[in-house]
């Protein structure tokens, strides 16, 4: 057996038995990156390590991702996000589906604002649920739809993944979050055609609301929308124009949400106390898993895995589709039982050559890589929106694996479309960037 094959058996081996056994993912990560480097090369493998881990987080790209978090944790401490639901309900509750609609509207559009699917799912979830249940609506027709639209949350600009995947990969956060645009805004659609398509042939899974809206109800609950728009073009608006980077995006993002949450919310200094409390716990456990990830990198590329991978892969007789149909599975099979930063942690580094080398763009995989992601996050048994929604619920597992079912198949078939059809990802950065 090669050297580098038996170094990158002992890491994944290593790394595989922490995580099955529950110890906390970064740990895993770190101690399987230490445990490679010492069989490589002894203690003087660690000499770099101080190096790799300033390089890690010395990094102005991942200051985006706590502006980004406390950007949504603002607006759901404040209560501004309960006005957003209740506005829109208004305004959707017309469509086959009611509030199963209102649920995925009302997460791509926090998804515009907040980069996080937990966060999305649980600010959306938190108000829905209650009506939903009071209202008689189908359990797993409620959970799938919050769970499935809470994935809208790191495809729909801003992305926190994304801007992990673009520091791994040197690629413009610009580009990736215009890239992931239109595709969020069709998989939201797709969603929403789903349910009306089942509210129509099962007419007891969604009640139809009673009663009219009428025109001045409808223009005050516009008004409750007005937050969320002032904030998606702050942010997007800013990168798209051209005058600001996604971390100054955020920072005009988390700024404007203090002003929203003052004027329009409920915010005062102990919800903004908690919500940077949230921000900092959030914020340090994904840096930490970064900080792992990048030292776990630095050992397998140290005894030249990824180059042998990369080289492996190119020269295996596989096609384009034939590689990319065995990294979707192998995406599956990973998000059964890793968390989705720790999926694109651990893989990217490894995989991002052989992309690379089959001459696909990295921008487009960057898309392709969070729709991966996205099932994995709505994948048994331990998809984190599966957690966040039965938690807030209170409904058995088993009702919201299965309300997801459809959604995971849905979400396949829209892989292959964008696979079929990569300027879904690549034509809104084409016209942004290339004129």
């Amino acid at each position: 057996m090669s050297g580098w094959v038996a170094d990158f058996a002992l890491a994944v081996g290593v790394l595989l038995a922490f995580l099955l056994g529950g110890m906390w993912i970064p740990f895993a990560i770190g101690i399987a990156a230490l445990v490679s480097l010492y069989f490589a090369e002894g203690w003087i493998g660690f000499r770099a390590l101080g190096l790799v881990t300033w390089g890690s987080v010395n990094s102005f790209t991942l200051t985006a991702i706590p502006l980004f978090i406390l950007m949504a944790d603002i607006l759901l401490q404040s209560g501004v996000s309960q006005r957003f639901y209740i506005g829109l309900t208004k305004l959707v509750r017309g469509l086959p589906g009611g509030l199963l609609q209102t649920n995925v509207a009302g997460c791509a559009m926090f998804a515009a604002i907040s980069g996080s699917s937990v966060a999305t799912a649980a600010a959306i979830g938190t108000v829905a649920l209650p009506q939903l249940d009071r209202r008689g609506y189908d359990r797993r027709m409620a959970a799938g739809s919050l769970c499935a639209g809470g994935t809208l949350g790191i495809l729909i600009p801003p992305s926190i993944p994304m801007i992990i995947y673009g520091t791994f990969t040197e690629t413009s956060i610009a580009r990736l979050f215009m890239a992931g645009m239109v595709p969020g805004i069709l998989l939201a659609l797709v969603f929403m055609v789903y349910i009306a398509i089942v509210a129509r042939l099962r007419p007891g899974v969604a009640p139809r609301e009673e009663g009219t809206v009428s025109l001045p109800e409808k223009l005050r609950a516009l008004l409750d929308l007005v937050p969320f728009i002032v904030l998606m073009m702050a942010v997007l608006g800013g990168i798209y124009f051209g005058f600001a980077t996604p971390t100054e995006a955020g920072a005009i993002g988390a700024s404007l949400a203090v002003f929203v949450g003052l004027v329009w919310g409920d915010l005062d200094w102990a919800r903004f106390h908690a919500a940077l409390v949230n921000t900092v716990k959030i914020s340090c456990s994904l840096l930490f898993i970064i900080l792992t990830a990048f030292i776990f990198a630095y050992a397998v590329e140290n005894v030249g895995v990824s180059e042998n991978i990369a080289r492996i892969l190119v020269s295996s007789g596989l096609d384009h589709y034939q590689f990319l149909v065995a990294i979707i599975l192998m995406y599956i099979v990973l998000g059964c039982v890793v968390d989705s930063i720790g999926m694109i942690v651990l893989t990217v580094p490894l995989l991002y050559p052989a992309v690379v080398g089959f001459g696909f763009d990295g921008i487009w995989f960057g898309v392709m890589l969070v729709v991966m992601v996205e099932l994995g996050q709505i994948t048994p048994p331990f998809g984190i929106n599966l957690f966040v929604v039965q938690g807030i619920s209170g409904w058995s597992l088993r009702d919201v694996n299965l309300g997801c079912a459809p959604y995971w198949f849905l979400i396949i078939g829209f892989a292959g479309v964008l696979t079929l059809f990569p300027e879904i990802a690549l034509w809104l950065p084409g016209q942004m960037f290339d004129r």
